[in-house]
């Protein structure tokens, strides 16, 4: 098994925000989430190592809520990526096998691409293996400088590089896999000349060649991958090339997606086929939709929901934390939220599942059950039940729970009075 090693320490001063750059959000994920899934998700690695230094408390915080095989390493203070991966050396003194390095603000690198990544490492017998990419545009980026064989020389950062480096199209996609027994010892004999005065983690393709080990690039197909965030622009950009992967996928798969450029969904729900999504829907977190639904348009799934098969959630309503069955419509203008709802359900325009209780910040949950059929503008109140076949009115607060096949109404009586308008008019 690999061992990961996530650099995580920066401040993000291009962000401008409290929040520390790898927490900030794609749909319900941080950025170091999504990097972090990436490699658990090969199935290659057993232990990750996360480099905290700005705010290291909260990104710390973060990944021990959320995960059982990282640990936090601290930075301080912070000299560069190749001093940031040096502090992780204690930690793996007595481990001989591989370390795949990577960033903790490239959250659209795929478990797929790592594994194959690791896998030319091992099929190149490769000691020290860099991920590179071709752009036709390289500035900014360090530049690989390849031997006459085709093996690694060199990674020349921009503001160090030479004219005719600059014109080389092959760059470090910042991701690194090493035999770690062979290695470590650079961490111990990095320098800083160079233009920033920081220990540089590409300085150790040119102490593995000094060190006759085997160096190598592996060439990265999809670009987008490594995709890194340092501001506000190019989180909106990064969300967008992501939405665009998922929605393809999606319609691969046989879902019917009207307008691509309107949709925005979380890679994290799971759609069934000839399930149609209208424009202008927003779903995101961790939801389960069944197979021939319609969702939309101008809908919001919020997060922990499941849709069964031939349920429609129609324009202006939105629904978080809810089990829907099937053949259950909720078509205009409704929220639903902390409720469980059976099949054949009709929920009507401006319904409300009210259920927080602001004083005791708690939430309840409203349970409705198969057939029953809720009245236009109806509130329910939870905690309340609803049950199987029950009728709720038009226009009522329903507070108490309501038993099968009854009809609950609040509302007030209806009452007219002729002529008031002409006398009205009239005076």
């Amino acid at each position: 098994m690999v061992k990961s090693v996530i650099l995580a320490a920066g401040k993000g001063t291009r962000m401008k925000s409290d929040t520390p750059k790898v927490l900030h959000q794609i749909y319900s994920k941080t950025l170091l989430g999504y990097v972090i899934d990436a490699v658990n998700n090969t199935d290659m690695a057993d232990e990750n190592y996360i480099i905290v230094g700005h705010q290291a408390e909260k990104v710390e915080e973060f990944v021990n809520s959320n995960y059982d095989n990282a640990k936090i390493v601290v930075q301080s203070p912070q000299l560069g990526t190749g001093h940031a991966v040096s502090m992780v050396c204690p930690h793996l003194e007595n481990y001989s096998g591989e370390v795949l390095i990577l960033c903790g603000d490239t959250p659209l690198i795929t478990s797929d691409t790592l594994k194959s990544f690791i896998n030319a490492h091992r099929e190149l017998n490769s000691d020290i293996t860099v991920m590179s990419a071709v752009f036709e545009n390289p500035t900014n980026y360090g530049r690989i400088v390849r031997k006459a064989g085709g093996s690694v020389d060199s990674i020349v950062e921009e503001k160090d590089a030479t004219q005719e480096q600059k014109v080389i199209k092959e760059i470090n996609a910042g991701i690194y896999c090493l035999n770690w027994e062979k290695v470590k010892g650079a961490f111990s004999e990095l320098k800083t000349n160079n233009a920033q005065g920081e220990y540089y983690l590409t300085d150790i393709i040119a102490w593995g060649n000094n060190n006759n080990l085997s160096v190598n690039a592996h060439i990265l197909e999809n670009n987008e991958e490594i995709y890194g965030i340092n501001s506000k622009s190019n989180l909106a950009q990064a969300t967008s090339m992501l939405t665009k992967r998922t929605l393809e996928k999606y319609m691969t798969d046989g879902i019917t997606i009207v307008d691509p450029n309107s949709t925005w969904i979380d890679p994290q729900t799971e759609i069934g086929k000839d399930t149609i999504i209208y424009p202008s829907c927003y779903i995101e977190g961790k939801n389960k939709i069944g197979e021939n639904c319609k969702i939309g348009p101008f809908a919001h799934l919020r997060g922990d929901v499941t849709l069964e098969d031939f349920v429609k959630i129609g324009n202006y309503v939105e629904v978080k934390k809810a089990t829907i069955k099937s053949h259950t419509n909720a078509c205009h203008l409704t929220y639903i939220g902390d409720s469980e709802i059976g099949s054949d359900v009709n929920i009507g325009a401006g319904t409300i599942t009210a259920n927080y209780d602001p004083l005791s910040k708690t939430k309840s949950k409203t349970i409705i059950g198969n057939n029953a059929k809720i009245g236009s503008n109806s509130v329910l109140v939870a905690p309340v039940v609803i049950e199987e076949g029950a009728n709720v009115g038009a226009l009522s607060v329903i507070t108490k729970n309501v038993k099968q096949w009854s009809l609950a109404i609040t509302r007030a009586p209806m009452r007219v009075f002729e002529g008031w308008v002409s006398k009205k008019l009239n005076k």
